[in-house]
């Protein structure tokens, strides 16, 4: 491939990723709320209808109220756990994802000034690489969680329980292509200072 065609890839791609991670910020905002409608049993095929059918002022109002600390603390009082627990999960989850998102921006911005072998790829890469690893690993507590919880091992049968092996390959693959960066570097710098 010429170095149009992977200036083009790289433009379109960066595009999607923004796109991705503003609406990757807008949903974390409704997190809780969703989490919360989960546990009482309020989500049905009429919910998603209400909400593309213009009721935002409901799902703001909803959604303010969910975060609010004073409603998570009667939660665990009244030892309602499910929903806290999830909503943290995902939240975490979330922000781990919006932070590899902006460090694969980072990534294709280096690519587009047509100088992708520096250290700061390296360090983006590393970054992306830990939030794999957070991802896996709240994965993991709350398949903890939910042995725990239900006494059982249907948690295995969920999501969570892909969730661990997916985001530690993955961790493993960003901590790769860090070493691979982080060579490229040390290498064009050798270059750089020979010629």
């Amino acid at each position: 491939m010429d170095k149009t065609s992977v200036k083009k890839l790289a433009r379109v791609l960066r595009v999607l990723v923004i796109i991705t991670f503003v609406c990757n910020l807008i949903a974390l905002y409704f997190v809780p709320t969703l989490a919360a409608m989960l546990a009482e049993n309020q989500w049905d095929g009429q919910t998603m209808t209400r909400l593309l059918t213009g009721h935002w002022e409901v799902w703001m109002r909803l959604s303010a109220y969910v975060w609010n600390p004073f409603v998570w603390m009667m939660a665990m009082f009244a030892e309602e756990f499910y929903w806290p627990v999830l909503t943290l999960f995902l939240l975490s989850c979330g922000v781990c994802t919006a932070v590899i998102l902006w460090q694969g921006k980072r990534v294709l911005d280096t690519i587009l000034k047509g100088n992708p072998f520096v250290m700061d790829n390296a360090k983006s890469m590393k970054r992306a690489a830990v939030c794999c690893f957070v991802i896996a690993g709240a994965a993991l507590l709350r398949l903890i969680w939910g042995f725990a919880t239900y006494r059982s091992i249907l948690p295995l049968l969920t999501y969570n329980a892909l969730f661990v092996p997916i985001f530690l390959m993955a961790g493993l693959l960003c901590m790769v292509m860090s070493a691979l960066f982080r060579q490229a570097a040390e290498l064009k710098a050798e270059n750089d200072l020979t010629i």
